[in-house]
């Protein structure tokens, strides 16, 4: 990563924090400088998607926000991942595109643990979790913060979908499985990682 961009990450790091404060459990403690890299990579995946949702919505409805879904949503990811370094994505346990976006078996494990912690009253908007693992290459920092089901969302997430966006839902994810959620639902998590 370029050292003006690592900059940028670490003074911007303290407005992540206050905005994506919460649990954060750290393997090493040598890694607080990525957990605040990673913070703030996901505050901006978060807002660059949010605002093309809510423009997607605005001028064409959520049928418009669908597309944007399928088609802007990895390219946001592949631009931050490209631009920083780390692999950036998200998943779910109830996949919308599971040929683009299933978990890995510790991916899969964070994302129950998270639904363990909100069954025990922590709000979604208050969850993250990193560690490092050791991969194939070497040791791999790892990062995920809850994504929560916010009122935008339910439209094409939440328990009565209109049918007419229920049928493009269907044509542009055949094997959609990502609906049924409520406010504050953790509807899935972004996952990063970087080799260390």
């Amino acid at each position: 990563m370029q050292t003006s961009n690592r900059r940028y990450l670490a003074a911007t790091a303290a407005a992540a924090a206050f905005t994506f404060g919460g649990a954060l459990a750290i393997a090493d403690t040598d890694t607080t400088l990525d957990a605040q890299e990673a913070r703030v990579i996901t505050q901006r995946f978060a807002a660059t998607l949010k605002g093309e949702l809510q423009e997607a919505i605005k001028s064409g409805g959520p049928t418009k926000a669908v597309g944007v879904c399928k088609e802007r949503a990895p390219a946001i990811a592949a631009s931050l991942s490209e631009e920083t370094g780390w692999a950036v994505g998200r998943t779910s346990l109830k996949l919308r595109n599971p040929a683009l976006n299933a978990p890995d078996a510790w991916e899969q494990r964070v994302l129950e643990q998270f639904d363990d912690r909100k069954a025990a009253g922590q709000q979604a908007t208050d969850m993250t979790y990193a560690e490092v693992v050791q991969g194939n290459s070497g040791a791999v920092y790892r990062y995920m913060q809850a994504i929560p089901t916010a009122e935008v969302c339910l439209a094409c997430h939440g328990k009565n979908i209109e049918p007419g966006l229920a049928e493009s839902i269907d044509q542009a994810y055949p094997d959609d499985q990502a609906r049924g959620y409520a406010l504050g639902d953790i509807r899935g998590a972004f996952t990063l990682s970087k080799p260390l």
